[in-house]
């Protein structure tokens, strides 16, 4: 090494000493930031509500909506009315007791620290509530937090009080505002801010569903949701309970018994509520719910109730020799299929997983449900044995045709293995082999594939085209699914398996994007898609890896400029932008009809696409759709349709 090398090096590592020190000098206690107030929630509100899309919006309106539940649970609320104005505003309000008010141990009101500061409420100390759902007292807080504006009247003590808010920030302390008369409880108005969500539209029918369900959890409570941006109006009561939600989560299918099992117990301090009923279809559809929170990973109570169901079942078919001596037991999958059910418990000290609760993880849940629901679930079937031995016919069927399925399924993996997975033939492969990179078209007709093939990059999209309708898997168990000649392709294509054995590491693609025609047929092909995988494939869509492509409907042309619009709104201000009187405007009929470099610039290019991605997070309302659109009953399709039809404006047939 020569003189000027060492002496540059020493020179360097000098420098690097002294830039090191810097570093660390930079690093001192007045680097180490506390966030007062709120600001930590505006900071990073993930943290707190999941995220800032749609999801997260929603979820400001269930913390309100769940304090106002506590209320009812509590028996102190009857009535809860939930309204969102045409600018967007969402109001709550309830005839329960009404926040507290009063000067609290840190020197402000009671009112203005439920409202403003963290893990402040009246669910910790046992003392305002048995149980209770919200954020562990986060709740209306972090909803304060991301709201521009707030404001919560509190009608209790002969008056009632307000407060009002900016972005957590109070801007008026809290005073009397009135009499209180004859109303009691609270009512809190907030607008979500802008700055902090993707969008501010909140669902008309997300917010039904979710509004239903809390009406059937808490049996005597009327719920009533105005939304003054579509003039619509529902109103929600069940004396039934869980028993009016199993039999209308089955309203659409061909039930087993007359009326849902039911199972009511207080275990120590947990109460534990169950209705069970089985249908003749082929799938499983158990909601479960903590303090009427749904747990949609399940929990505990889920673990106890699956193990309650198997071990009752065979136990009373073996005592009523519905299942010989040198019968197999029945297995869990075997005794859940055509089962709904609702599980709800509901106790002082919840502990959940994750802060969004998305799954309950108290020990001791599990045994009370075991045992609450053995023992009521025995005592029905030998009162009943009628509908026990329906249930165990229908178990042993599904055992047998799992048995058929398990065969069916090793032949078809067992096939692409020995074909060294060399795929079906007319898959065109990509050529990146980290599934993170990778995307597959499932595209309809061989015309669209073969423009697909011609304008993909090859280098990450691998194209399979479908041949005409494939099966309606809602009317289908796995064994005849797997045996379909269209359906298996795909199965082998994607290369995670089905059923039992699915496994979404092994799954090819992270994209998988559906492509049909803009028509009707298109729409059915792709609802036979979305079905297949809502029934059989799940953790695809729970992934995220699930998607619809977004082909356009126009090709604007002068000439030397073309332009293309997927809705008449986006074509007719597209015409308006050119402002000349020689334009082309071609309507596609299918995705046939555009060239390779079309399909390839409208659709499927990375810069210029639109993608869907599809999700099942209201799993009650999907499921109910789908079993209406495509199972056995015909008369509840017949009636959607009959009520859907007038809205249709422009019918593309």
């Amino acid at each position: 090494m020569t003189e000027d090398a060492i002496s540059s090096n020493a020179s360097a590592a000098a420098t690097g000493r002294k830039r090191a020190r810097a570093g660390a000098s930079d690093y001192t206690a007045a680097s180490i930031q506390v966030l007062e107030g709120l600001e930590a929630v505006r900071r990073r509100p993930g943290m707190y509500i999941g995220s800032t899309d749609v999801r997260g919006l929603h979820h400001l309106v269930w913390e309100v909506v769940d304090n106002s539940i506590d209320e009812a649970m509590a028996g102190q609320a009857t009535v809860i009315q939930v309204t969102i104005t045409a600018d967007g505003k969402v109001t709550v309000e309830d005839n329960g007791r009404g926040v507290p008010v009063g000067k609290h141990s840190t020197g402000k009101d009671a009112l203005e620290v439920v409202h403003t500061v963290l893990h402040a409420g009246g669910k910790f100390g046992g003392g305002g509530y048995k149980v209770s759902g919200g954020l562990h007292g986060v709740g209306v807080s972090v909803v304060n937090a991301l709201s521009s504006w707030m404001r919560v009247e509190s009608a209790r003590d002969g008056h009632v009080w307000a407060q009002e808010y900016v972005r957590g920030k109070p801007t008026t302390p809290v005073q009397k505002v009135g009499p209180q008369g004859d109303r009691r409880g609270t009512r809190t108005s907030f607008q979500a801010d802008t700055e902090m969500f993707e969008t501010t539209d909140y669902s008309f029918e997300l917010i039904s569903e979710r509004l239903r369900e809390s009406a059937y959890l808490t049996k005597g409570v009327w719920i009533t949701y105005i939304d003054e941006r579509v003039d619509r109006e529902r109103s929600f009561y069940f004396e039934g309970g869980l028993q009016s939600f199993v039999r209308h989560l089955n309203r659409n299918k061909e039930v087993l018994q007359a009326r849902p099992i039911y199972v009511e117990r207080r275990e120590g301090g947990t109460a534990v509520e169950v209705a069970l009923q089985y249908n003749d279809s082929y799938t499983e559809n158990v909601l479960a719910f903590a303090n009427n929170i749904n747990t949609v990973d399940g929990g505990t109570h889920v673990t106890g109730f699956r193990a309650a169901l198997t071990s009752s079942l065979n136990d009373w078919a073996r005592r009523a020799a519905v299942l010989k001596d040198s019968d197999g037991n029945l297995s869990g999958d075997d005794v859940r299929e055509g089962l709904t059910a609702v599980i709800s418990v509901k106790l002082t000290d919840p502990q959940f997983e994750g802060q969004t609760k998305a799954k309950l993880g108290n020990a001791e849940v599990k045994g009370q449900v075991q045992t609450a629901v053995s023992d009521s679930l025995g005592q029905y079937l030998d009162e009943n044995p009628a509908d026990g031995r329906r249930i165990i016919e229908k178990c042993l069927t599904a055992a047998r045709a799992r048995e058929a399925a398990r065969k069916a399924r090793d032949l078809v993996l067992r096939k692409g293995a020995l074909e060294g997975m060399s795929l079906p033939g007319k898959l065109a492969d990509c050529q990146e082999r980290d599934p993170a990179r990778s995307e597959i078209y499932l595209v309809e007709g061989d015309s669209a594939g073969g423009s697909a093939k011609a304008g993909r990059d090859r280098r990450f999209q691998a194209i399979l085209p479908m041949f005409g309708k494939m099966l309606n898997v809602e009317k289908a168990r796995l064994d005849k699914v797997l045996s379909s000649e269209k359906i298996r392709p795909l199965i082998i294509a994607l290369g995670g398996g089905i059923g039992e054995g699915f496994d979404l590491a092994k799954i090819r693609y992270h994209r998988i994007i559906l492509m049909s025609d803009a028509d009707v047929d298109g729409a059915h092909i792709r609802t036979l898609l979305l079905t297949f995988f809502y029934r059989h494939m799940p953790a695809v869509i729970e992934a995220g890896y699930l998607y619809i492509a977004q082909p356009p409907l126009y090709r604007i042309s002068t000439g030397k400029v073309t332009r293309y619009a997927q809705t008449e709104q986006e074509r007719d201000r597209i015409i308006k932008e050119f402002n000349v009187k020689n334009l082309s405007v071609q309507r596609f009929k299918g995705l046939g009809e555009m060239n390779a470099t079309q399909l390839w610039e409208t659709t499927m290019n990375p810069e210029t696409r639109t993608l869907l991605r599809v999700d099942s997070e209201n799993a009650s309302a999907a499921d109910e759709i789908f079993t209406m659109l495509m199972g056995e009953k015909v008369a509840p399709r017949k009636d959607f349709i009959k009520t859907e039809a007038r809205k249709v404006r422009n019918l593309d047939i």
